[in-house]
């Protein structure tokens, strides 16, 4: 237990795989830290965009459009019910997927007159990121920045970024990888126990 802190179990948590690649390596990020988070005693909800898809991003509220679809809630109601969310996201050309992208936009929409709110807010966020290049691994900044100026989200400082050279075999991390992950896991378990129960909400504003 951490010193502040009242108490590290029963934190519930969801774990969001973004990518859609069927050998995708941030995939066994998520796989890996909701095994240690479960390990602790935690709660996880696992979601998986290549088990359980969105649609594009059409921002259309009726019958065919994006919010209408049948995964649409169960996404909305695990992120906004969550004391901390774990982020699973690839990055190409220098930006994150756009799994992530749909992902944020569809669950993180707010509209008053159409009763949307996002599910984003104020909610503590880790990243778990998987790239080509070891000097990419800022690649998720711009993206984490929206979620804070956005969402007021409190963005873990401690996140992964792994390459290709960080396994060693599928779904095997490496000694640094392994050590690395356990410790962003770690913190982001702390950051979302010490913040879980406030009395606010933050909303939509400019």
């Amino acid at each position: 237990m951490q010193p502040g802190c009242t108490t590290l179990w029963g934190v519930k948590f969801t774990v969001l795989s973004t990518s859609l690649d069927p050998e995708s390596r941030s995939a066994w990020l998520c796989t890996l830290a909701a095994a240690q988070l479960r390990a602790q005693g935690h709660a996880v909800t696992f979601l998986d965009l290549r088990a359980q898809p969105l649609p594009p991003f059409d921002n259309v509220q009726g019958p065919g459009g994006c919010y209408a679809h049948p995964n649409a809630a169960l996404y909305h109601a695990a992120v906004a019910g969550a004391d901390g969310v774990f982020l699973g996201v690839p990055v190409y050309n220098w930006g994150l997927g756009s799994g992530a992208r749909a992902l944020v936009e569809l669950t993180g929409s707010s509209d008053e007159a159409r009763g949307l709110h996002g599910a984003w807010f104020d909610k503590p966020v880790t990243f778990l990121v998987s790239g080509g290049l070891d000097h990419g691994y800022l690649s998720h900044g711009a993206f984490a920045f929206g979620l804070m100026v956005d969402f007021r989200c409190v963005v873990n400082p401690h996140f992964v970024y792994a390459t290709s050279a960080h396994w060693d075999a599928p779904g095997v991390p490496g000694e640094w990888l392994r050590a690395r992950l356990s410790r962003t896991v770690d913190r982001g378990v702390d950051l979302s126990a010490r913040l879980r129960g406030r009395d606010y909400a933050s909303v939509w504003e400019l």
